[in-house]
């Protein structure tokens, strides 16, 4: 029998031909015989990638309803005068980017999904906070009948059965109820099957969304609620006091493998890594949702300090180039969205890569615990404003 030889070729890729390769096919593209053929839209497969994953959609706010003194849950459903007959089909634990409009400038945030993926529209939860630019103009501002453009459906925090354990562990932290209340509804309405059992963290019971509502869903036996309070005060009977620790979880999850879901602010998340580590669960186990943008990058580990207070960024939009000032400890994004410029974006976590920008020239600092860019846009120079913060001034151009 002929040997196989196990010694493999190496092949080195030239960098600059793989740049040139979208002008090159321009290039042959233009070049090529003119003929006479259907739309892109025309073909069946891109008419069904346009309503599963369409470039943006046009809602409508038709109820909001007041959940606690400084939260609102928002109805929205396809502006069918603007173009969208249909909202887009999502999985539980989704998310949307929402564009706003404040000031003339504009912005986008994620909010979670919290309606179930057979209701046929949007519900996401909007809680006023300090500094919260978006949230506090949605809940002062917001009236049934306004519009709104959103992104399609994305997010991570999703259940799939091949992958995640027939039990997940939810454990949400004030807003971060928001996907869970979806999850619990769709369990409910057979849309999802799996087992849940939520910790709800909250400061005191008054903090606590739609109580009665999750209360009832508790009545399937798919579904168990344990409320968690850390603040000052009496604790209510049935609740647990503290933090939702390993030890905590251990006491009410399952014998064997078991998936972890958790959303909450980047505390919560900092507190969880360490103490999820002690249930020695596989990673494809554990899951955090979208942790927002750095809101204390001094804090963190890898941290490096701005040598100044402020960066003059250029920024290259492919029309003008457009000189702004960025703090030191402030995100591109967040520089431009105060400049006025318009970019995209969705996460707003550094993870999900819609944002890339490619830096042309200038040094930045990015948390090791945002950077979700790929191998290849690392080498080749690309960031993700929302969790980059510069270091020297810097070009870029946007995507």
């Amino acid at each position: 029998m002929e040997k196989i030889s196990s010694k493999v070729k190496k092949i080195k890729l030239n960098a600059a031909n793989f740049l040139k390769i979208v002008s090159n096919r321009k290039k042959k593209i233009d070049s090529a015989e003119s003929v006479d053929v259907k739309p892109l839209s025309g073909y069946r497969p891109n008419a069904i990638a346009s309503v599963i994953h369409p470039e943006r959609q046009f809602v409508k706010v038709s109820e909001i309803t007041a959940v606690t003194g400084s939260a609102k849950l928002i109805k929205l459903v396809p502006d069918k005068d603007r173009g969208t007959e249909r909202l887009a089909p999502f999985a539980a634990g989704s998310c949307i980017s929402v564009e706003v409009s404040i000031d003339g400038r504009t912005y986008h945030r994620p909010y979670s999904i919290s309606s179930s993926p057979l209701e046929g529209y949007y519900e996401i939860i909007v809680k006023s906070a300090n500094g919260g630019i978006v949230s506090n103009f949605l809940n002062d501002n917001v009236n049934a009948g306004d519009g709104f453009v959103i992104s399609e459906p994305f997010g991570e925090l999703t259940y799939e059965p091949l992958r995640d354990a027939k039990t997940v562990v939810g454990i949400a932290g004030g807003v971060g109820i928001t996907p869970f209340r979806s999850f619990i509804k769709a369990i409910s309405d057979g849309a999802e099957n799996f087992d849940l059992i939520l910790f709800y963290g909250i400061d005191n019971p008054s903090d606590i969304v739609l109580k009665d509502e999750f209360d009832r869903a508790c009545s399937n036996p798919k579904i168990r609620v344990v409320y968690v309070m850390s603040g000052e005060g009496d604790v209510p009977d049935g609740f647990e006091k503290g933090f939702v620790t390993a030890e905590l979880i251990k006491k009410y999850a399952p014998e064997g493998d078991y998936s972890v879901f958790a959303c909450g602010p980047e505390a919560m998340y900092d507190f969880l890594e360490v103490e999820l580590k002690k249930l020695g669960l596989r990673k494809k186990f554990i899951r955090f949702d979208y942790r927002g943008e750095p809101l204390r990058p001094k804090k963190l580990g890898d941290y490096i300090p701005a040598s100044c207070e402020s960066y003059k960024i250029t920024v290259d939009d492919h029309r003008a180039l457009t000189e702004i000032t960025c703090g030191g400890d402030e995100t591109l994004l967040k520089a431009m969205e105060r400049n006025g410029i318009r970019t995209r974006t969705k996460c707003m976590s550094g993870i999900c890569g819609y944002c890339h920008t490619k830096v042309s020239e200038g040094d930045y600092y990015m948390p090791g615990n945002r950077d979700g860019r790929r191998a290849a846009d690392a080498v080749y120079g690309y960031i993700h404003p929302c969790c980059t913060f510069p270091r020297s001034d810097m070009v870029i151009k946007l995507p």
